[in-house]
């Protein structure tokens, strides 16, 4: 794989995380002050968009690259989304939680050093 192809799977990966989070905050539960509608708009559009990016750069990565080298990088999707969850989204996360994303990169180490 070269650099570009690689640039793009982190990219894809960061869309899926950022859509993620754009929908979590989007599905907290509904406000009953005036704007709660605009909230969620300002929150849900932004998710669809990044994920839409997320789906259609994968495809051109698939297209381009072996499918067995690529997607080596959706193991990340998991850790970069727990670690951004309890980052930005104040979420809790055990011992395990954090023994478990140490495993999924190490994983994802083995299996991309043998490509």
């Amino acid at each position: 794989m070269n650099t570009l192809a690689i640039s793009l799977c982190i990219i894809c990966q960061l869309f899926q995380v950022t859509g993620q989070l754009f929908l979590k905050k989007a599905m907290a539960p509904p406000g009953t002050g005036p704007g709660s509608g605009r909230v969620f708009a300002i929150r849900f559009v932004p998710g669809i968009v990044c994920l839409s990016l997320w789906f259609f750069i994968w495809l051109g990565v698939l297209q381009q690259q072996d499918l067995s080298h690529v997607y080596v990088f959706e193991g990340l999707n998991p850790a970069l989304l727990a670690i951004a969850a309890w980052f930005l989204l104040a979420e809790h996360m055990n011992a395990k939680t954090w023994i478990g994303i140490a495993f999924i990169c190490a994983g994802i180490a083995v299996v991309s050093a043998g490509q």
